[in-house]
């Protein structure tokens, strides 16, 4: 592959609904342009972006794939990005790379949560997109309900650029409504033909639309427009290419992406009118002084580039895939991370398509590349000059929905597992590991059901390790709700120095529920000696870890230890730590409850399923504490038990058609209904007789 100019280059995402076309799409590009010999399938299990054994098996994109496709003069860095909603990470990290995105959506099934998502995703952005209404072949079609579809929801910025030449069976060509050209067939087959005479009116509608959206773009093209009636291409190239880019056009483009007709139009389409990357500027600061620094797409200003997602194998190592912003990157550049503090070194300089890694001399600013073997390099992180530093914001990655326990399937094998764990995550940023203080149990948390299974399949693939991934443990608690007085008293006499302790505690709840354990010495005249009230102290709370209801941890308890007894010879730290434990064990006297963690949950969601959501939480024993609309949405806001939230994004999505999301937080300890409580308590102490054995 030639070397491009910063001009002649384009980033662009493909997005939309899962098996909506867009792996199909970029193979049908690349075969277009030459790039490929042979048009593989999804289906066929050979398609370059698609080539992680889960992704063939599944039929399905998992990971973020890059492909450059040379069109026109110009290459065009495509990055295929899954539609399944477990996947929204890498969403994130695609974006944070490209200034475009093709927004894919079938023809046969119209505006889909997928697509909206990815609008909305683009529209934060401020990126400039087209629409591909894909598989246009498909039976009983109509490509005009579509766009009307589009129109109703998106308005005057929706502008049909090519048109289909039937639909359904009956599709075999497109026109070019800038050009006037139509053209039947595909790839080498494509030929020119004139505009057929029952799509000569649409035609000229189509170009009056693109006309007056090139002319709204700015005053002098509006006025020439309205004085003359048309534009000049160059006018048209200028006013359609700033309206694409601010977002108030986005192009519409039928296509084929099995047969390849609508590709090439498409990808020309692509190429003129998407923007280049010297379009954007950065802003980043100095990770010392904290300074902005300001950079363009420029090969004469400081190397600068971001990573953008991280593959990890087993075999060849780490590669990082980044966007150069700005300057050349080449063998002799010295690296330093900003974000670790660290001067690095790459083994390799690559291009990359699919899994194919071609090693090449240098990556100007603005195109997109590979780095080899970076030792202390996250996705998300800067790598610039050294000497001259800089760090750009880090990419915006969501925050997990679901959490799972993860256990080694064979005993001996955790560490195989959680070092296969950690190599893994390098390449889902959005996915988290991490000791779970409350519990200690291991938690590995992402965006779905799905994406937590695929990381368990990849792990055994690719690590030779097996885990098993179960719902968490709840982290409950105990407490009292009244007070006692109980004495301790532990003495044995075995032959020689024998054992004597004893201890008058006072066990009453805190004043404050939030503090777990209070010790109040209030001995006088010296019944406790001085030196023994410390262990009384220290049995205390090595016991409040293990309840008196139903062996979960003791909170909220103040103990005041007032009286007792002691014995000249026989008493000793051991004997007073022993009192406070079997004084401790009489807590089973004061009332005690079990206090179960309550969420703070915010769900968005449309109106159309406000009351479905609400239903649901109710049910979840939820309490609503509000509702209020935002960026047309409603925000439902509740308390929710966290034992009622397993799954609830898999739930969510369900009910909602993947249109709801949600965020949670640790709120508050609260006191477990009495019939749930049976259960738990019941459930739990099986569990540890279990464990006895």
């Amino acid at each position: 592959m030639k070397d491009y100019s910063v001009k002649d280059i384009r980033n662009i995402a493909i997005l939309g609904h899962g098996s909506e076309g867009k792996t199909t799409l970029l193979e049908s590009m690349l075969f277009s342009s030459g790039a490929l010999d042979r048009q593989g399938r999804v289906e066929d299990g050979n398609t370059v972006s698609d080539y992680d054994p889960e992704e063939v098996k599944r039929h399905i994109s998992i990971s973020a794939s890059v492909a450059p496709v040379e069109i026109h003069g110009k290459k065009l860095n495509i990055i295929d990005v899954p539609g399944y909603f477990d996947f929204a990470g890498e969403v994130a990290g695609a974006l944070s790379a490209v200034e475009g995105a093709m927004i894919v959506m079938s023809a046969a099934t119209g505006i889909s949560t997928g697509f909206e998502k990815a609008w909305e995703a683009t529209g934060r952005h401020n990126m400039a997109r087209f629409v591909v209404i894909s598989q246009v072949d498909r039976e009983h079609v109509n490509y005009e309900k579509v766009l009307d579809e589009l129109r109703e929801r998106y308005g005057s910025s929706i502008v049909p650029m090519v048109l289909p030449i039937g639909e359904g069976t009956t599709f075999k060509g497109v026109v070019d409504v800038l050009s006037g050209k139509a053209f039947t067939g595909s790839h080498k087959d494509r030929k020119e033909i004139p505009v057929p005479d029952d799509m000569k009116d649409k035609v000229a509608t189509a170009l009056e639309a693109c006309y007056e959206a090139a002319a709204s773009t700015s005053e002098d093209l509006m006025e020439k427009y309205f004085d003359e009636g048309e534009l000049s291409e160059e006018e048209m190239l200028r006013g359609l290419s700033a309206g694409i880019y601010d977002g108030s056009i986005v192009p519409v483009v039928p296509v084929s992406s099995l047969t390849g007709i609508g590709v090439r139009p498409l990808m020309f389409a692509l190429a003129s009118y998407m923007p280049s990357p010297m379009e954007r500027t950065y802003h980043g600061t100095d990770p010392k002084t904290k300074d902005v620094h300001v950079r363009h797409a420029d090969t004469s200003e400081p190397f600068t580039a971001q990573v953008f997602k991280t593959i990890a194998d087993p075999f060849v190592g780490k590669l990082s895939l980044v966007r150069v912003v700005s300057g050349v990157l080449t063998a002799q550049t010295s690296l330093y991370n900003g974000n670790a503090d660290k001067p690095e070194k790459a083994a390799g300089i690559f291009s990359i398509r699919g899994k194919k890694q071609t090693a090449v001399n240098m990556i100007c600013a603005g195109d997109i590349g590979a780095l080899s073997k970076l030792q202390y390099t996250s996705t998300g992180d800067t790598l610039s000059e050294m000497g001259k530093p800089i760090q750009y914001d880090p990419i915006d990655f969501p925050l997990p929905q679901i959490s799972m326990a993860v256990y080694a399937k064979k005993a001996g094998e955790e560490d195989k597992v959680f070092s296969g764990l950690n190599r893994l995550v390098e390449e889902m940023p959005d996915v988290i590991v991490a000791k779970d203080p409350m519990t200690t149990e291991t938690l590995i948390s992402g965006q779905g059901e799905l994406e937590l299974e695929i990381i368990r399949q990849k792990l055994l693939s690719k690590f030779g390790a097996e885990a098993v991934f179960k719902d968490p443990k709840i982290a409950y608690r105990e407490t009292i709700r009244k007070t006692i007085d109980v004495q301790g008293r532990h003495k044995k006499q075995s032959g020689g120095h024998g054992q004597f302790g004893d201890v008058w505690i006072e066990f009453s709840p805190t004043a404050d529920p939030s503090i777990d354990f209070e010790f109040e010495d209030a001995v006088v005249g010296g019944a406790v000696p001085r030196n023994f009230i410390p262990s009384v102290e220290k049995g205390l709370r090595e016991n409040l870890v293990k309840g008196v209801l139903a062996g979960y941890p003791m909170v909220g308890l103040h103990a005041k230890l007032h009286d007792g007894s002691y014995h000249p010879v026989d008493s000793s730290e051991m004997a007073f730590k022993t009192a406070a434990r079997i004084a401790y064990k009489q807590c089973i006297n004061a009332s005690p409850v079990l206090l179960e963690p309550i969420m703070h949950v915010e769900v968005s969601v449309p109106d159309e399923y406000m009351g479905d959501i609400i239903g649901d939480l109710n049910k979840r024993r939820g309490r609503i504490l509000g509702m209020e609309p935002h960026a047309g949405k409603q925000i439902i806001t509740a308390e929710v038990p966290q034992a009622e939230m397993f799954k609830y994004a898999t739930d969510l999505r369900s009910i909602t058609q993947a249109k709801g999301s949600f965020k949670m937080n640790f709120e508050r300890y609260e006191e477990v209904p009495q019939l749930n409580a049976q259960k738990i308590i019941e459930a739990n102490k099986a569990a540890l007789e279990e464990d006895d054995e």
